[in-house]
């Protein structure tokens, strides 16, 4: 009774495992209308963010000098400074840009799988800037290089009610001289201040007022737009007069992917070989237990797609795939080494259970120490590489920790479920026969005289 009740759980188990996975198939490749809905889902797999060189895309190059009233005379020194930057800028909006210098004065801007930037390119090339001061004709005290950030929100007003438009964040600097100014003014007549958006005297420059009661230390203020689309292209012009480089746009063009249209699709097609291949050399190698490996496997990339879609800032290009492939290589190494650790448990003479048990845990070290030492190379690609290496850092990372899931986490209970239904016949493991000198200590009459 008791067996038949652990078959009968071990049954529901594999069944509710493989609906989820069965759904998670489905949503990881089908796209449908959502009911009752005006929306589509698209599937994990088209949702994946595509780099340039498998989804083209769309890119500008500009030319850079220095900017009217830059703080440096170093060009080149300004070009690295901006191109530091101007990714945290445009990340709310193109968060899978990359920014990259082209010879000595040039940049080059990359958006991937869009054909479409908006006025964007033209935003980014004509900056906003902005100053503050205590009367209308007095000089600026706080200039483009104090701002810290300027983004685009939706928050209270001074009147009490809610309203878009552009949060101003000031540097550590900037914040001092913002406090200086505002106490100037809260002590002045008309206890105003002065926001030149555009430059001081310019024929298009907005001149927004501040009413200062008391110093303000909190080193940021607000400016209210009528849309949020005004607010983030102010935004996006304000932060653009904070470098100080100039930009003019040379060239802007729309591309394909480089490696080819085709070259995602023979790729997944390739990996998708690799795979049944591998399923079949493990089930010729371990039997059922190489069924299960390939049931894990299933799982493992249905879980890979939902992470690459869900998480920010992967972009999944050909680095991307190799990082894709070499943890499924690390999936695999982690499985064999299980089902190698079995057989040579079995081998001495161990029966199927307990082999299984000392198994996973003579497995455990060698599989944590090989994934822990790919995970901390991983993590430091991540956060020191250029944009495409730390996407393929990040790629790698989700591989190498899904992958100790599913080897130390997922086999082990399918392997757990699996006993019940087969707990002495080896011939369906392919297990190797038990040595002679186990089989001779089996058969003696005397097996304590025997051992000793």
């Amino acid at each position: 009774m008791a067996k038949n009740r652990m078959k009968k759980n071990s049954i529901m188990n594999f069944v509710a495992v493989a609906v989820l996975t069965i759904i998670g198939i489905v949503l990881s490749v089908c796209s449908f209308e959502i009911p009752f809905t005006t929306s589509t889902y698209n599937g994990f797999a088209n949702s994946i963010p595509l780099g340039f060189d498998l989804g083209g895309g769309i890119y500008a190059v500009y030319d850079c000098s220095l900017s009217t009233g830059s703080n440096t005379q170093d060009l080149d020194k300004a070009i690295d400074e901006m191109v530091e930057r101007l990714p945290s800028v445009i990340s709310e909006e193109y968060g899978e840009a990359t920014i990259t210098r082209q010879g000595s004065t040039s940049i080059r801007i990359e958006i991937p799988s869009t054909d479409d930037s908006g006025n964007f390119f033209e935003l980014i090339g004509h900056p906003i800037y902005m100053a503050l001061t205590n009367d209308d004709d007095a000089e600026a005290r706080i200039v483009g290089t104090d701002i810290e950030s300027a983004t685009a929100v939706y928050q209270p007003t001074t009147d009490g009610t809610y309203g878009y438009g552009v949060n101003i964040q000031f540097t550590d600097e900037g914040a001092d001289k913002f406090a200086s100014l505002t106490a100037e003014a809260a002590e002045s007549d008309n206890q105003q201040i002065y926001i030149f958006v555009g430059e001081i005297g310019g024929d298009d420059t907005q001149i927004l007022t501040l009413t200062c009661e008391e110093e303000i230390t909190g080193g940021s203020t607000f400016i209210s737009f009528d849309t949020y689309e005004q607010a983030q292209e102010y935004a996006l012009q304000i932060m653009s007069g904070t470098f100080d480089v100039s930009l003019d746009l040379l060239e802007q063009s729309v591309v394909s992917a480089t490696l080819g249209p085709n070259a995602l699709t023979f790729a997944i097609i390739g990996i998708a070989v690799g795979l049944v291949l591998i399923m079949l050399a493990m089930w010729i190698r371990y039997g059922d237990f190489g069924l299960l490996s390939a049931f894990a496997l299933v799982i493992y990339l249905v879980l890979m797609l939902f992470f690459l879609q869900a998480i920010p800032f992967v972009q999944l290009t050909l680095l991307g795939l190799a990082g894709i492939i070499l943890s499924i290589g690390m999936t695999v190494c982690g499985m064999v080494i299980i089902f190698e650790k079995f057989r040579e448990e079995y081998r001495s003479g161990k029966k199927i259970p307990l082999s299984t048990k000392s198994a996973f845990k003579r497995a455990f070290w060698p599989i944590f120490d090989s994934n822990i030492v790919v995970f901390v190379i991983a993590l430091m690609l991540s956060i020191i590489g250029t944009s495409a290496i730390q996407s393929f850092g990040i790629i790698l990372l989700i591989g190498i920790l899904l992958a100790m899931f599913t080897n130390l986490v997922v086999m082990r209970f399918f392997v757990k479920w699996y006993l019940p239904f087969n707990s002495v016949k080896a011939k369906k493991l392919h297990l190797p026969k038990q040595s002679r000198a186990h089989k001779e200590l089996k058969e003696s009459p005397v097996g304590g005289e025997a051992n000793e």
